[in-house]
């Protein structure tokens, strides 16, 4: 009896422990000992010094009159605006310490590094607002301020930080799919800012948590594990908001719209002045196959009046260019097949045909078989979206060489889609309506898309400095492990549908984020020609177009339409009869010295100099490097639904070698052809430095066989530097000429 009693207590002393033991588990899955990356607002140190600010503008002016620019009452200046603090889900995921992250990177990280590691003008604050809780808004907010009062004179500030947000969309489908689009504002007082961020979805990367239990078992590694606790458990709690007018919604909520026109109808209820900026257009690692953005210029899913740029280069690959070739084709039916490998690309469906038959074969399995678990293979790949991969198990980056990639394409954004280039968005028509078609007029700019709050990370080609930043290895046992990567799959010679591969996958196997680490680069600049240094004349010029994009460097581009009515630069739109004239004026960017400038250790102090910039900034010589090449590209945009784009895009219209002249190069040239053509046309320059070595300059490295195919690839891994030659480049904004009716 007594006996009894002692187990009976034993077992009561055992599951109370079990429930303590449970509760202290929930708890930690709740993330009470967490903290929020939002809270830290005050930025280190103050301005650049007045000095390093006039140095700058002397030497812009400098080159400007070296190479015969107008004397220069108006400034080039220089900003990143696409910015990701670790308010952002993935920018949090992707530096946890088991990613070889670096931990939190808050918003006044943001603002000091655009200031004395990055040498900025200007920059924006761009945190998915499916990751943005009502606190966070606010915080974000406050730290943006506090970064602009320590600038100095408003009239003059070394650095102009803006408020915005991104808008996140990714479909399921080509045409349930809109992508991923930056919203910044013009100001930041109370009065001229929403109350809250509009956003496609709500929770993003973050909406679908694992369990609280499960949870609470990561954070038992304690440290930044118990804040991805609480922000998940915060992020997947946040209610949505109601339907309604935005300013009758209350504060603590999410406010969603899920496609384009319901996000400018929001930006049109507030009032304020605010720029859509379209990104990753031809990235896809989010981009359902065959997508494309004609869907966009349908009705009120384009505002002509707010989306006026596009992002032509980031940190995640270059979105110039349009390629005929497809990752997908579509049956009469509708059904999706797979399109025929071409010398200058190889679909990622026929890879995965290749993959398993080539396993297949070495089983001995009879040739038939084996070319029927081919077609099996492409079926399976084609219809699996954006992750065809994950439809071979077992297949590793180096199996799929460079399937899915555009082969001929300087820094490609990763499974290039082309029906999403800036250069086929600006030969669209739309002509739903009647009457002259709808078009597209974005001007271009670069920026990073850097997911760990530095802004303007382009000016050394150091992999640290990229969206790649050399990663270890993750982990291949423990819990951090089974959440990240799952089990390790053996390879087989039978392809799997997607549905099945989602049931059998974890954490990041659906995605290809092997291969993706040769596509992510230092990042890109966004660059104005401005009246001034304050946060109104940098407004205008991105409001007017007057913008261009750059691949990291500080190219200075100047590119003007010359006619008896005056010079009309980048941006402008011009009705003539006459053949128009142009002038493209480059001067290269500035030899950088390694490490960071006095002014910079000065304002940081070398430990955060260390920490913040990685012991090397912005830091120019005197020594410019040389433009090569100038090209023209020309783009004659639809007049009829039925014509094919390909032909419509001339790159290059023209092309000059430049002298080897660190003063720059200059050329003018006239259209002869377009008084006969008698349609609308856009013209843009690219400018090219002379190559040099840079990240991820050729993101595989194949070895190619003599028709130009890759049979061996060497994807960037672990720490290496991942250099290659790129010719570091800039493109001005398009300059729309119409001819009269």
């Amino acid at each position: 009896m007594g006996g009894m009693k002692i187990l009976r207590g034993l077992g009561l002393t055992l599951i109370g422990l079990a429930g303590v033991a449970a509760f202290a588990l929930w708890m930690l899955g709740r993330g009470v000992f967490g903290d929020s990356d939002s809270e830290t607002k005050v930025p280190q140190s103050g301005a650049r010094s007045a000095r390093e600010v006039s140095e700058a503008r002397r030497q812009v002016a400098d080159a400007a009159a070296a190479i015969g620019a107008p004397k220069p009452a108006r400034q080039i200046l220089f900003g990143d605006l696409h910015v990701h603090t670790t308010i952002s889900f993935d920018a949090f995921m992707l530096n946890l310490p088991a990613m070889g992250g670096e931990g939190a990177h808050t918003p006044a990280d943001a603002c000091d590094f655009a200031r004395h590691c990055a040498a900025l003008d200007f920059w924006s604050i761009n945190d998915h607002a499916s990751n943005i809780l009502p606190r966070d808004w606010k915080n974000s907010i406050e730290s943006i301020r506090r970064c602009n009062a320590l600038s100095g004179d408003p009239a003059n500030p070394d650095t102009v930080a803006f408020l915005g947000w991104e808008w996140t969309q990714s479909g399921l489908t080509p045409d349930t799919h809109y992508g991923h689009k930056n919203v910044v504002l013009a100001h930041t007082d109370d009065e001229r800012i929403p109350a809250r961020p509009v956003a496609a979805n709500s929770g993003g990367a973050a909406a679908h948590p694992p369990p609280v239990l499960a949870r609470g078992a990561l954070a038992l590694q304690g440290g930044r594990y118990h804040d991805m606790a609480r922000r998940w458990t915060a992020i997947s709690e946040i209610e949505l908001c109601p339907e309604g007018d935005v300013r009758d919604l209350p504060e603590d909520c999410i406010e969603v719209a899920p496609t384009p026109d319901g996000l400018f109808r929001k930006l049109d209820e507030w009032g304020h002045d605010a720029i859509v900026i379209p990104h990753g257009t031809s990235w896809g690692i989010y981009t359902p196959p065959g997508s494309s953005w004609d869907n966009q210029l349908r009705g009120a899913s384009h505002d002509p009046e707010r989306q006026t740029l596009i992002e032509v280069y980031s940190g995640h690959g270059d979105a110039e260019v349009y390629r005929d070739w497809r990752p997908i084709a579509f049956a009469a039916d509708g059904a999706a097949v797979c399109p025929a490998a071409r010398a200058d690309y190889v679909p990622m469906c026929r890879r995965a045909g290749e993959i398993v038959k080539q396993r297949c074969l070495e089983e001995d399995v009879a040739d038939a078989e084996c070319e029927a678990r081919a077609e099996e293979a492409r079926h399976n790949a084609v219809n699996a979206g954006s992750s065809p991969q994950a439809t071979v198990p077992g297949a590793t980056d180096k199996d799929w060489l460079d399937a899915g990639q555009c082969r001929d394409c300087g820094q490609p954004a990763f499974k290039y889609r082309p029906t999403g280039s800036a250069q086929y968005i600006a030969a669209l028509g739309n002509f739903d309506e009647g009457g002259d078609p709808r078009r597209f007029r974005m001007g271009f700019i670069g920026s990073s898309d850097i997911h760990r709050a530095k802004p303007g990370t382009g000016y050394k080609e150091l992999r640290f400095l990229s969206e790649s930043p050399g990663r270890p290895d993750l982990p291949t046992t423990g819990i951090v492990a089974s959440f990240l990567r799952g089990d390790p799959e053996p390879p087989v010679s039978r392809s799997r549908t997607y549905a099945e591969a989602t049931a059998e996958l974890t954490g990041i196997q659906l995605y290809e984020s092997e291969r993706t680490q040769s596509f992510l680069y230092t990042g890109g600049l966004v660059a104005v020609h401005a009246d001034g240094r304050d946060r109104a004349s940098i407004w205008k010029a991105l409001d007017k177009r007057e913008v261009y994009a750059t691949s990291g460097p500080h190219i200075l581009l100047w590119f003007d339409l010359l006619s008896e009515r005056g010079t009309h630069p980048m941006g402008a739109e011009i009705e003539t009869r006459d053949a128009p004239v142009f002038r493209v004026r480059a001067v290269g960017s500035f030899e950088q010295a390694p490490g960071c400038p006095d002014a910079s250790v000065a304002a940081l102090g070398r430990q955060e100099v260390e920490r913040l910039c990685g012991g090397e900034c912005y830091h120019p010589t005197d020594v410019r490097r040389p433009i090569a090449r100038i090209d023209l590209v020309r783009i004659r945009p639809q007049v009829r639904p039925d014509e094919d784009v390909a032909g419509l895009i001339d790159d290059p219209w023209r092309s000059f070698e430049c002298p080897p002249d660190p003063a720059g190069c200059v050329v003018t040239f006239t259209d002869d052809e377009y008084p006969a053509a008698g349609r609308d046309t856009v013209y843009y320059a690219r400018v090219f430095e002379a190559p040099a070595p840079a990240v991820n300059g050729d993101p595989l490295r194949c070895t190619r066989a003599d028709d130009g195919g890759c049979i061996e690839s060497f994807p960037c891994q672990g720490g290496e530097d991942c250099l290659s030659s790129y010719a570091q480049r800039a493109w001005s904004s398009p300059i729309y000429v119409d001819h009269p009716r």
